[in-house]
């Protein structure tokens, strides 16, 4: 059976309609259930832990939507196919973290940034340009945003409250993901970023968590 081959305005339809399923639809999950289900609540939080859960769990919602644009921009300019299926599986575990984060958002009370759409359209034209600039950049671009990601999740940890966890079970499966991406990017050829590139990168970084923390 042969399978299909999609060209470029395929891809382009495609790609709209992931972002519209990112900003203000269902995201296409994986088979995985939310480590937050087996998780019973072991004692009401106060009125200021839920707001810092609520705050965090919007920071690392929009930095899972970053991810998603960038994972798609990837694969709509990579040139190889085994680069592009990694960015697409890459890009469906990250869409679990997307639905996981938003439903604790709503099921603590909380809301969305409102800079997401800013965050999405920003993030898929970095992913294309480094998918553009070659493989092994586009990779390596791919290890390095995960690393960075696996300490802001690290830093997450230490600020919810031990006893939100449900919120704690969801960012332990995201750390662990995220850590695995960044492994499966370098040993498929991930290149070095130079230092100046990773230090934008961290300003960028902090420029969407402080935004998202707040609006």
């Amino acid at each position: 059976m042969r399978t299909r081959q999609y060209n470029p305005f395929d891809h382009l339809v495609m790609n709209a309609d992931q972002a519209l399923r990112t900003l203000a639809g269902k995201p296409l999950v994986t088979e995985r259930p939310n480590p937050a289900q087996t998780c019973a609540e072991q004692a009401e939080l106060t009125e200021s832990e839920k707001d810092e859960s609520i705050r965090l769990m919007r920071v690392n919602h929009s930095g899972e939507v970053a991810a998603q644009a960038l994972y798609q921009g990837q694969a709509l300019t990579a040139r190889l196919g085994a680069v592009r299926e990694r960015m697409e599986r890459a890009a469906a575990e990250e869409n679990d973290h997307l639905a996981w984060c938003e439903g604790r958002i709503r099921e603590l009370g909380g809301r969305l940034s409102l800079l997401n759409p800013v965050w999405y359209l920003g993030s898929f034209v970095i992913g294309a340009a480094a998918g553009i600039a070659g493989d092994k950049w586009s990779l390596g671009f791919v290890a390095e945003t995960e690393q960075q990601v696996t300490e802001h999740l690290d830093s997450h940890l230490h600020r919810i409250a031990d006893k939100d966890v449900k919120s704690r079970a969801i960012l332990e499966q995201m750390k662990i993901d995220e850590m695995k991406h960044s492994a499966t990017a370098k040993r498929a050829g991930g290149a070095d970023l130079p230092r100046p590139v990773r230090r934008l990168m961290k300003l960028v970084s902090k420029i969407m968590t402080g935004s998202a923390y707040r609006i």
